[in-house]
This record gives C-alpha cells, structure tokens and sequence, in this order.
C-alpha cells in the first residue's frame, strides 16, 4: 500500500494562517506560489513550503523552503522513502543539510504569518542566543551536548532566570521540531524552575492606587482589575465589545487591526454595575470616529499603560516595583475564586486553555472571617 505524501504552503488568508494545497499545471508540474483558498486558486508569494504525511494517527509536517520545484522535489524522494520502508527496504538518507541561520531566518519569516509580534520577538531572541551558543553550520549537525549548552550559556553568560531559560529552550525545541529534528533530548534534559505563586494586590494598595490616579487612569486601572483582562486585550477592546444592557465585556478577534485573541479564544466577561457605569460616563466624553474603548490620538490602541501605572504609583508612599498590569489579572482572578465562582467559569472568563491555569490562582482566603475560624480553632 502506497503512502500518501501531500504538499501544501502555508499563507495568509482572510481567516488567518492556513496550510493550502499547491495547485498543479496540466503538465503534472506544481506551479508557484499558487494554492488552493476554500477551493479557489490563489497566488501568495509569502510563507513556506511543507511536507505532510501520516504516521500511524499522527500527521506530520516538515517545512521544505520557499522554492516550489525544490519542495516538489523533496517530496517525490520522501514519497519513495516511505513506500520503500514500507516493502522492508533500507534506504539511504538523502543529504538534507540546511545551514541553521538560514533555517532560522526561514523559520522566524513563517513565525510571522502564524504568532503575534510579542511571540514572535521571543522566538527571535531565543534563536539568535542559541546561534551565538552553538557554532554547528547545519542544522542536522546539531546534537544532545548543544542543546545542554545552550541553558547552560542562558544560565550563566546571559544571566537568565530559571523560567527564562526553560522558555527559550521551548521556544528552541519547537524550531527544531519544525526542521524534522526529534529525539535529540529526554525528559530529564530540559531545565527547570519553580512555578511560583501569583502576586496579587492588596485593598490597602489598590485603595491608594486609585485615590492617586485621575478619571482617565481610574477607568483604565479598575477596567484592568474588574475584567482580567490581559493587556493585548484592553488595548483592542472596541465599544461594540462593551454590552450595557447585559453588564459584559467581549473579548474578539479584530481582522481589521490584525489582532487575535490568545489561542484564537473569544470570550464573554461579566462585569460589576459600578464599571458598567463608569463606561457610559467615558463614552460619553469619547470621540463618536473611534471604536476602541481606550485610543490615543488619531484613534490608535494605548501602548503605555504600563508606563501610566507607574507614574500613577510614584504619586503615592508605594514601590512602583510592586505593580505591574498582570498583577491586576492575578487579583482579579484570585477575588472571583474566593467569592465561591467555580473554577470552570473563572476558566472561561480569563481565557485559559487548561485548567492547571487557572488553579495558580487558588490561594488561602485572608477575609477576617476566616482569620475568625483560626482563632476559634486555636482559642
């Protein structure tokens, strides 16, 4: 039985990344560039070339580059190779050498079209660390022994914190995943760190917080506090996300500005009265051109919040290192589980994917009546 080998490209659709099937000339040859869009041909220059077979109930995709007749090619001999495995055959490998920073300038180029800009920094960041750890030419040449260098260069010459190093190795185990290198370490080789306890802030410095800030930066902070929102998503918030009537928010997919939601997950957040009435009094005062909740001139997304937080602390008695807007995510989490909400809806307003996440945020309740019971235990 024959093993089906398939070739596709990965572009840029309307609906975001997609692998596409290369379309065929009457010739029997592939002609560039062109795939097939829900079933119409298109031309897209951009993205890469793949490879996609079965193993067992597993596919597998291995990029082959940017150039049709080399892809075409490559799959011809991989076609071959698995139909002769198949009959008991050995085969000699094919020299596959690709040198590792063309590799990565190839790869960070389809990281383009599939991961947000923050993303794909950190693949950028964690490639050209390893590129300056590890000198092998090729990408096949790389072993065990350059992937333990690599934490240990993290570690010790870029003073890389524990969940640093762990994230950069991820970041370059899925690169060589993509170049069809596996194996190459166990379990027991990737680092570690210690996950540690979300922070979380305290009324007391929330109160001083807010009695610092002006209207503008109240709504900004409680609106961070009351959603759990991440950042990314306070920044593309539009008012047609904002439902008065229903006293909820939407976090959606903006095509327009070219921004997903994390994992690609829409999502409906209650929100409390009292945030709900604050909205109506900042729309009010809000330019009637501009669907983003908080825009800065010209009807662009906020970029500074972070920056604003801190200026706001500074005018207060606390450490602005103590703030940071994940923290405001971390609060509002944890305050929604102490309530008694179930960890399933908490889940599902904060966006999370599994719910080990949303367990980080399950911390001993502090309330006076449960500092109460201590007492009545111990009395």
């Amino acid at each position: 039985m024959n093993r089906e080998v398939n070739l596709t490209k990965l572009v840029q659709t309307s609906k975001g990344p997609r692998y596409c099937p290369v379309v065929w000339a009457t010739n029997g040859r592939i002609r560039p560039d062109v795939v097939l869009v829900n079933g119409k041909p298109e031309r897209h220059t951009e993205g890469a070339y793949y490879l996609e077979w079965r193993e067992g109930p597993k596919r597998v995709r291995l990029s082959v580059g940017k150039e049709a007749v080399d892809a075409e090619n490559r799959r011809k001999r991989k076609a071959a190779e698995l139909n002769a495995v198949n009959e008991g055959a050995a085969l000699v490998p094919e020299n596959t050498e690709r040198s590792v920073a063309a590799s990565v300038a190839e790869y960070l180029e389809e990281t383009k079209l599939t991961k947000k800009p923050k993303t794909l920094a950190a693949y950028r960041t964690a490639l050209a660390y390893f590129m300056e750890s590890c000198h092998k030419l090729n990408v096949t040449d790389i072993d065990r022994r350059d992937l333990l260098k690599f934490c240990a260069f993290l570690r010790d010459e870029k003073d890389q914190a524990p969940r640093s190093v762990y994230n950069k190795f991820e970041n370059l185990m899925s690169f060589l995943k993509a170049q069809g290198v596996r194996g190459l370490v166990g379990k027991n080789d990737w680092p570690r760190f210690t996950e540690e306890e979300p922070e979380i802030y305290e009324q007391k410095e929330l109160d001083k917080l807010f009695a610092a800030c002006d209207a503008a930066e109240r709504i900004w902070y409680q609106f961070f506090l009351m959603t759990g929102e991440r950042e990314q998503e306070v920044m593309f918030t539009y008012w047609t996300d904002v439902n008065f009537a229903a006293s909820t928010v939407r976090v959606s997919h903006k095509p327009e500005r070219g921004w997903t939601p994390k994992a690609y997950k829409e999502r409906e957040i209650p929100i409390p009265t009292k945030l709900a009435k604050s909205l109506k009094a900042w729309r009010a005062k809000a330019s009637k051109g501009c669907a983003l909740v908080f825009p800065t001139a010209g009807c662009r997304p906020k970029l500074d919040f972070l920056d604003c937080l801190k200026a706001a602390v500074t005018r207060t008695r606390l450490d602005p290192d103590n703030f940071w807007l994940h923290k405001f995510r971390a609060t509002f989490a944890t305050k929604c589980l102490w309530a008694g909400v179930d960890l399933r809806t908490v889940q599902q307003w904060l966006g999370h994917s599994d719910m080990e996440s949303t367990m980080r945020y399950l911390k001993p309740s502090r309330s006076q009546h449960t500092r109460d019971k201590v007492n009545e235990i111990f009395a």
